[in-house]
């Protein structure tokens, strides 16, 4: 591999790790405070997606998808929380959430292959982010930069949120001890409806800005829904910082597995995975009395 196609595949791996960031916050969180194993995750990102595909076919307008395909999938993501998902809690397994948010991900993709067909969908980049810039050399589109920028700055904005204001500090203790919160008279119901819808918000979000990169097809919800899946768990669960540098790290081993070898890309993935849990079996940034 050249030094300008190593450039490339570097940068190709930020981008990969910034979308996959932009799903795994929600995941993370979702799994760390609510101990929910939420498999619909990636049924959103898609679905997300496809509402976005839809506006700005519609409208001309990739802005309003930006934000009108999250608050959507979030307010669904709330109604699941509230009508079903709700009366699972205190269950001491975790095959009725697995066995119910699978059904929810596998209707939701049927009604997303019956409305959109199962084409390959693309969509075009908003035209003040069309092209590319040159960076030492290399001409790099600028849409992916943005990408990176905008990853960074949502990490950002969530770990501001998290670190810096009550329902941060409500949901670090909640991540911590549940039974504590509600003991404080918090109602951590309302809570957990919120960081669900969230994420589910964040999922979809992910959908929108991903799929001029990604293109939008059927099974793109169970091959996303993997790789966020195993951020969380190189990560660790409930952590912020775990979901940005968790992403970072599968992002880069994803991408740089296929340009060099992309016959053992997911064996490079995989293996990844079981060495950090081998060296920290609650992941990066997991609690070390899990370990």
């Amino acid at each position: 591999m050249t030094l300008d196609s190593f450039a490339i595949q570097l940068l190709n791996g930020l981008v990969s790790g910034m979308l996959l960031f932009v799903m795994a916050a929600g995941l993370s969180l979702i799994f760390g405070l609510m101990d929910v194993i939420n498999l619909t995750h990636g049924a959103f990102y898609l679905l997300g997606g496809y509402i976005g595909l839809t506006l700005v076919r519609s409208f001309d307008n990739f802005w309003l998808a930006l934000l009108v395909a999250p608050l959507f999938v979030g307010g669904l993501g709330f109604a699941i929380e509230y009508f079903l998902l709700r009366r699972l809690y205190g269950r001491a397994r975790h095959l009725d959430q697995v066995l119910l948010t699978f059904g929810i991900a596998l209707i939701l993709a049927d009604l997303i292959r019956a409305n959109w067909g199962a084409y390959v969908e693309s969509v075009a980049p908003p035209q003040v982010l069309a092209g590319q810039v040159s960076i030492l050399g290399i001409e790099f589109p600028v849409y992916r930069l943005a990408i990176i920028a905008f990853g960074l700055i949502l990490a950002l904005v969530l770990w501001l949120i998290i670190t810096r204001t009550r329902i941060g500090a409500i949901v670090r203790a909640g991540v911590s001890d549940a039974q504590l919160v509600r003991g404080f008279g918090i109602n951590i119901q309302r809570v957990f409806a919120i960081i669900f819808a969230v994420g589910c918000g964040l999922a979809a979000l992910g959908g929108v800005i991903g799929a001029p990169v990604l293109t939008l097809y059927p099974s793109l919800d169970s091959e996303i829904l993997i790789l966020a899946l195993v951020v969380v768990v190189v990560g660790g669960l409930g952590t912020l910082e775990g979901a940005f540098f968790g992403s970072l790290l599968i992002g880069l081993a994803d991408t740089m597995g296929k340009a060099v070898l992309p016959e053992f890309a997911r064996f490079i993935l995989f293996a990844v995975m079981a060495l950090v849990l081998l060296i920290r079996p609650s992941g990066l940034f997991g609690l070390r009395g899990a370990d």
